[in-house]
């Protein structure tokens, strides 16, 4: 066998395909941007750094990725486009060497209620096939294990041509699936209170059914039921005969002719199932989840224990574990179960759920387990459990956009996430990071920040270059980089306590807590110690408990600041008694709107599978409002110039003078509280950061009449200088006789609260408990626990 020899002659040119190491920005004018033009390195890991709403996600998001995606998208043919988002090119000048980007951000999974940690991640399909090949006994492929497969069985007669006849053959057919048939693959069953439906004293016509969007003059809802025949619309409910209040609640799916329109009529209670019931409770409108929480009990349901899998699938077991106990098991666990299974047959099967639940272990996640509804991830977790997809993945050469990657992690699991980052940047990735903590910060080959303020104070390049550049840079960042937050010197005394008794929600293992009231509260443990078990569980839903969680905002691109925290309801009532005319006027969603564009302010023009486009309205110039209406003024400003000003200009405007409106000014004091200043009235909602929508709830839910606040990982988002403002906002909160309890990992809130809750030792089984309770001072000094050691190591002790 002669093997060629080969000469290497070291070419004195390089290739040049080498030279494309560059991603070149040029003129990006992305919402705040201002012509900002960077050149990130390929290959590198790159953090981009800056005060809330400065422009990153802008940059890095809207512009980079953005540009990426929309590429990708025309590479394909122009039907299979037409199935695709639509997404408009980036205004910028130049994007050069760019590579394909996968975007990992902080959206929530999709909240439906059959989607788990296990159907997002792929690792209930492979169980499905490990079970169908292993199971004994064995009952069928792998969707014979699905709890979203339901068994059917059919028979009948089919015609077919045979031979030029026409022949008769019975035929029949069965599917088998793994849905348990009493909740159908949902693990719970619903008891519907009748009395929170309708009132039964009164007739349909009255207006006895008090569902909410069920009005009388309404076809689809109350008026099909008027008119089908089945009931007597002016015979109080309470008077129905048997068969009527049949066919009122239960009747199954009929077609009915309603004035001349073919309609389907089903009773009352499926018609609720289907429209309320199918959704996830987190995916509801509020005034539909505190109806559906007045209404509906829900419970495991109890022929599969809220397993959702059928009584032949949870016979089938390998080593005397079904798949629905394999599910319910903490992953780390699960690992060590899969680590123990040895048959050749599934050899490669079983070594690539072994990666998955190592990944799982690896990020962070281990304490999850697969059944655990997908909706019910944070944030943070969210981000994680997209991110194990990627880690064992072949692919090099791809742009990963990662949005604050350390949200919800304790300063302990920061290590580990640092660690992973660097690995898909050796693998010859290129990592594009969004991110405020200086440990993560740390890692970055190159660093960009963009500032110096947020909003129109911000979006431009303040620094770009290294680490030690930024430390020894005058910028925001640069300034704040190394600052440590004191322990408390003095603590405030306890007005009462918080009284919870044996929690056992999830992981919590009888816990036995008093949280003291009048003080600063900090609740702190590793991901997944039990943290959120036991305020979700204990403590938010009591009488004057305010929850101010990480739930995005639900608005579309017509809610904004103002109309979110009702700040435009005094100012409507303002414009109308200095004019003499109706407050409708003054809404862009009511009267007041300019008729070509229904008050958007833009026109948007769907072109089919290309990107639509979004043009300022020429009537209203995108004012929003008619021209009538603009002629009213209130101290010289027309509405439209109102809703243009920041938080802060609005603050002076209506503070005193002739626009002097006590209302208004209220809501906006705590809009600048809560650093949102630079925020104009007028932005829509879909256009904010994920920091600045959470600060936009505490400030409206600041107005509530509750006596006690709690607050998820209030510093989500924000940037070192905008802590120590937070901080003070949590001052004056307890110092006006509120009790704030915060649930936080930043070192920061920690060495500033009186009082301080650690959860753990460790995450899922392994935590649940209690291991300190007391002073920051004496937590730093114990040293006993995760908490306290990086605690001590932050304030330098």
């Amino acid at each position: 066998m002669s093997m060629a020899t080969r000469t290497d002659t070291q070419s004195p040119e390089p290739n040049v395909a080498d030279s494309h190491d560059l991603i070149r920005v040029h003129g990006a004018r992305e919402n705040n941007l201002k012509d900002v033009s960077v050149e990130l390195p390929k290959r590198r890991l790159t953090v981009f750094t800056g005060v809330s709403g400065s422009g990153k996600s802008s940059l890095v998001f809207d512009t980079i990725a953005a540009e990426s995606q929309r590429l990708i998208n025309e590479t394909y043919s122009a039907f299979v486009q037409g199935f695709m988002p639509t997404l408009a090119r980036p205004e910028v000048d130049v994007l050069d060497g760019l590579t394909t980007a996968i975007i990992v951000d902080q959206e929530r999974m999709g909240a439906n209620v059959r989607s788990t940690v296990g159907t997002v991640t792929d690792a209930n399909a492979m169980l499905r096939i490990l079970f169908s090949r292993l199971g004994q006994p064995h009952i069928g492929s792998p969707q014979a294990y699905s709890f979203n497969v339901a068994s059917i069985s059919g028979a009948g007669a089919v015609t077919l041509e045979r031979g030029g006849k026409a022949v008769k053959e019975r035929r029949e057919f069965s599917i088998t699936g793994g849905m348990c048939p009493r909740c159908e693959g949902m693990g719970k069953v619903n008891d519907i209170d009748l009395t929170q439906l309708f009132d039964d004293s009164k007739s349909i016509a009255e207006g006895a059914i008090t569902i909410p969007g069920y009005k009388t003059d309404s076809w689809w809802t109350v008026g099909i039921f008027a008119q089908s025949g089945f009931i007597d619309p002016d015979k109080p409910i309470r008077d129905y005969t048997e068969t009527e209040r049949y066919d009122f609640l239960h009747r199954e799916p009929t077609k009915v002719n309603v004035n001349g329109v073919n309609l389907t009529y089903e009773g009352l209670i499926p018609k609720i199932q289907k429209s309320f019931l199918s959704k996830d409770r987190e995916a509801m409108q509020p005034h539909i989840r505190a109806f559906v929480d007045r209404a509906v009990t829900f419970t495991a349901c109890p022929e599969c224990g809220g397993t959702r899998l059928s009584a032949a699938v949870r016979s089938s077991k390998i080593k005397g574990i079904n798949i629905g106990d394999a599910c319910a098991m903490q992953i780390s666990d699960l690992a060590e179960w899969v680590r123990d299974l040895d048959e050749p047959s599934v050899a490669p099967l079983l070594a690539k759920l072994r990666h998955t639940f190592d990944s799982f272990v690896e990020i962070g996640l281990g304490y999850l387990s697969l059944d655990r509804s997908s909706g019910t991830l944070s944030g943070g977790e969210a981000q994680r459990v997209k991110m194990i997809r990627h880690l064992g993945s072949s692919l090099t050469d791809v742009t990963y956009v990662f949005d604050e990657p350390t949200i919800g992690l304790h300063p302990h699991d920061i290590q580990r996430m640092n660690g992973l980052l660097l690995r898909l940047r050796d693998k010859g990735n290129t990592v594009l990071v969004v991110e405020h903590k200086p440990e993560a910060i740390a890692i970055a080959d190159h660093v960009v920040d963009l500032g110096p303020g947020a909003g129109t104070a911000g979006g431009t390049v303040c620094f770009e270059g290294t680490v030690e550049g930024l430390r020894a840079s005058g910028t925001i960042t640069g300034r704040h980089f190394d600052d440590r937050a004191a322990l408390k010197e003095t603590m405030r005394k306890p007005t009462g306590a918080l009284e919870i008794r044996g929690a056992t929600a999830n992981n919590l293992r009888d816990v036995d807590v008093d949280i003291p009231l009048g003080m600063l509260v900090v609740l702190t443990g590793v991901a997944g110690s039990g943290k959120s078990s036991l305020i979700h569980g204990s403590v938010s839903g009591r009488d004057g408990v305010v929850s101010i969680d990480q739930g995005a905002i639900r608005g579309s691109r017509r809610s904004n600041p103002a109309t979110y925290t009702g700040l435009l309801e005094p100012i409507r009532k303002a414009f109308a008694k200095a004019n003499g005319v109706k407050p409708a006027l003054f809404s862009a969603n009511s009267e007041g709107a300019c008729p070509t564009c229904k008050g958007a302010g833009v026109i948007y023009t769907d072109l089919a599978m290309m990107a639509g486009v979004a043009t300022t309205c020429e009537e209203c110039e995108g004012k929003r409002f008619e021209a009538s209406v603009l002629e009213y003024h209130l101290a010289g400003r027309d509405i439209s110039e109102v809703l243009a000003m920041s938080v802060t200009e609005a603050e002076k405007f209506f503070g005193a003078g002739e626009a002097r409106t006590p209302a208004a000014h209220a809501i906006l004091d705590r809009l600048a509280d809560v650093g949102l200043g630079y925020l104009s009235l007028g932005q829509p909602l879909t256009t904010l950061s994920g920091g600045e929508r959470q600060r936009l709830k505490l400030a409206t839910n600041m107005g509530d009449k509750g006596g006690v606040y709690v607050l998820d990982e209030p510093t989500t988002g924000l940037h070192l200088a905008d802590v120590e403002q937070l901080l003070g906002l949590l001052d004056r909160l307890v110092d006006s006789g509120k009790s704030v309890i915060v649930v936080e990992h930043h070192q920061a809130v920690m060495a500033h609260a009186d009082w301080i809750i650690d959860l753990g030792p460790g995450a899922g089984h392994d935590g649940g408990r209690i291991v300190f309770e007391g002073t920051p001072a004496d937590l730093v000094a114990a040293r006993s626990t995760l908490t306290g050691e990086h605690l001590a190591a932050y304030v330098g002790a």
